[in-house]
């Protein structure tokens, strides 16, 4: 298993995104949450194994059809989750 924090940047904020990424993160069946960040970004924190993450990348990288993905980074990351995916 793998963690890894995304931060999504583009009109990624009043379109839908994190509700996007909820579904596929479930879909998935990936732990962890996705936010909206102050600076018009959106933040994903997931677990699960590097098919799952790479999966969720390409998801990330997509978005909703009303959204316009710039850019995504990706780093791994090993702050502590609790089951399921939320929107925090």
């Amino acid at each position: 298993m793998e963690q890894k924090r995304f931060i999504v940047e583009g009109k990624v904020q009043g379109v839908g995104f994190r509700q996007f990424v909820l579904g596929e993160a479930r879909k998935l069946g990936v732990t962890g949450f996705v936010r909206n960040l102050a600076d018009g970004s959106v933040e994903c924190l997931a677990r699960g194994t590097s098919d799952q993450m790479a999966s969720l990348e390409a998801e990330l990288k997509r978005g909703p059809s009303w959204s316009q993905v710039s850019f995504v980074t990706s780093e791994l990351d090993d702050r502590p989750l609790s089951g399921g995916f939320r929107i925090s």
